[in-house]
């Protein structure tokens, strides 16, 4: 049990100071290797056709761009 004590106390000294580093840094996370852009996928769903859902969802999207332009 003492070892499962050290081990998950050593995993939250960890995690504070990762915190506590990103809060001094005030950097935004970015992804380390590019996205689905680094392997050529140009957006989230790469369907040629997308799903019924989706589409909805897109024109919906769209709608909402028109209504502020």
């Amino acid at each position: 049990m003492a070892i499962f004590l050290y081990t998950f106390a050593a995993f939250l000294i960890v995690i504070v100071a990762m915190a506590i580093g990103y809060i001094v840094q005030k950097k935004a996370i970015s992804g380390s290797c590019g996205g689905l852009g680094a392997i050529g996928v140009e957006k989230a769903c790469d369907c040629d056709n997308p799903c019924d859902k989706r589409k909805k969802r897109m024109e919906q999207e769209q709608i909402k761009i028109s209504l502020i332009e």
